[in-house]
């Protein structure tokens, strides 16, 4: 089975009760998106990855296994999504000490927070991704116009509908750029990195 590499096209935050995340992942060479659940702690951590103005007091979980491989001299080589059962994918870490590789079950959203860190590419199986990449087209079969767009489509297909808005959030969209960085940095400072990556989210669209 030939593999296909995917990047990280973004996180679509959605303040739902269960706090549900729709992680979104795009082939290198196609249109299609892979749209992944993930937890609001793996959520954030792939957040604070993605942006490097975040920079956590104390290191997370993600940070502590990433400075431990680097102790012991082991590399995440690449990160394989390799099955889909059930609306669950998993995936495998190809690690390499030694030159002897090695291969280590993990969850997509751990896997994938590590081949941040890693800077190591992310694949997925043709098959897999024929079965639940999705194409977001417009009404004359030309791709959605905007990235916005796309995850409110994707959120749409993937989250529940009660949708509760926090009146932070609200908040965010009245601050000037300054303000919501300043912000930024004493969530991190407090280590509420939920709501760091609220005001990250707030940040990157207007950019």
């Amino acid at each position: 089975m030939s593999l296909v590499r995917l990047n990280i096209k973004g996180i679509s935050y959605s303040q739902t009760q269960n706090g549900a995340y729709a992680l979104i992942l795009s082939e290198v060479e196609g249109e299609r998106k892979l749209p992944i659940v993930i937890g609001a702690f793996e959520a954030q951590s792939i957040a604070i990855a993605l942006e490097k103005e975040i920079k956590p007091p104390r290191p997370l979980t993600h940070d502590l296994f990433k400075n431990f491989a680097d102790r012991f001299e082991i590399t995440v080589k690449q990160v394989i999504i390799h099955k889909l059962v059930d609306g669950v994918f998993y995936s495998s870490l190809i690690c390499e000490r030694d030159k002897i590789e090695e291969i280590v079950d993990a969850r997509t959203s751990d896997a994938i927070a590590l081949a941040l860190r890693f800077d190591a590419p992310i694949f997925t199986y043709k098959n897999i991704l024929d079965k639940a990449g999705i194409f977001l087209k417009g009404d004359e079969g030309e791709q959605a116009a905007s990235e916005k767009h796309e995850e409110e489509i994707i959120s749409e297909e993937l989250l529940p509908d009660d949708i509760d808005i926090k009146s932070d959030d609200t908040n965010y969209k009245k601050l000037s750029l300054d303000e919501l960085k300043t912000l930024l940095s004493q969530a991190v400072n407090n280590e509420d990195y939920e709501k760091a990556a609220r005001i990250r989210d707030e940040i990157s669209k207007r950019k």
